[in-house]
């Protein structure tokens, strides 16, 4: 009998409104190997990635009498981890602004493609990096592996994105970093105008590893970027 370990089949929460793209999207998944489940509203949403802690969940921005966004955000503050995908109608820079500021690490353009999809997918959903590297600074560590902040022995778990800004900020420590410099490190958008996304994941980046009586590391250069520094 072959006693190696089977490997653990991805599963995937989906928060479609639509019927038909709900069901295509969940037959071409399955094929694809892809554990899937359906969820209707957004309490549905919360329910199943707390009990079933979804390897990715796919959000319609649309869905009826409730707003994809506000769904997102939700699940992040519910301290859901995953990589988030929304499905958006448009791709204008204010469209990208509020994905990316909901919590959501990356979209999808509708109408569905399921080539453009899964290709997507698998980049969220490729197997992790075998490495135990870890990067530290003062006492704050960022284990790579399992993608989480240590600071004073207090484990933090990071969403995708709060984890590549910290990794990034970490990786030049010291060093004033432009805004225009993280945003194409991090998120790989070359924004044009204003955008706050950088500031509301900095902020979820203070929240989640300064405490109440530790030094803020993570410091605001007015007018030019931030610094991990010790003071």
């Amino acid at each position: 009998m072959d006693s190696s370990a089977t490997p653990s089949v991805p599963h995937v929460l989906l928060i479609i409104g639509h019927e038909e793209t709900t069901h295509k999207i969940k037959r071409d998944l399955t094929e694809a190997g892809y554990d899937v489940t359906v969820a209707h509203t957004g309490q549905d949403s919360l329910e199943h990635a707390q009990q079933s802690k979804p390897a990715l969940i796919v959000i319609d921005r649309l869905l009826g009498g409730e707003s994809g966004l506000t769904i997102c955000q939700n699940l992040r503050s519910a301290g859901v981890c995953c990589p988030i995908l929304l499905m958006m109608a448009r791709d204008t820079l204010d469209d990208r602004i509020a994905c990316l500021e909901a919590g959501a690490d990356d979209y999808c353009l509708k109408p569905y493609r399921p080539e453009v999809f899964l290709n997507i997918l698998q980049i969220y959903l490729q197997p992790g990096e075998t490495t135990t590297d870890q990067l530290r600074f003062g006492e704050l560590t960022l284990d790579i592996a399992n993608r989480n902040a240590v600071r004073n022995g207090r484990v933090t778990e990071l969403t995708m994105k709060e984890f590549e800004l910290l990794r990034y900020l970490m990786e030049h420590p010291r060093e004033v970093l432009t805004r225009e410099q993280i945003l194409e490190n991090v998120w790989g958008y070359d924004f044009m105008g204003e955008s706050n996304v950088i500031e509301v994941y900095i902020r979820y980046l203070r929240l989640k590893i300064d405490g109440d009586h530790e030094k803020r590391l993570i410091q605001t250069v007015r007018g030019v970027g931030y610094v991990l520094r010790e003071s």
